[in-house]
């Protein structure tokens, strides 16, 4: 099994989410954590965005909005 490690501009564009959004999740724990890859060079396993954006809750429509 191959692992992809995903840079930021990738793992902003897989999640949605902004910059100071994931990191604030990170910190609390509720993002998966980054891996060092050099000096000034941080990724993250594709495996555990996957599983992660996997785990979020479908939205659902506004009871207004059914049809």
């Amino acid at each position: 099994m191959t692992t992809r490690i995903l840079r930021l501009p990738e793992v902003l564009l897989t999640t949605g989410l902004s910059r100071s959004t994931l990191y604030a999740r990170v910190a609390t724990g509720d993002f998966p954590p980054s891996i060092k890859l050099g000096p000034r060079a941080v990724g993250w396993r594709s495996g555990d965005v996957e599983a992660w954006v996997e785990s979020r809750p479908l939205a659902r429509p506004k009871p207004d909005e059914a049809a």
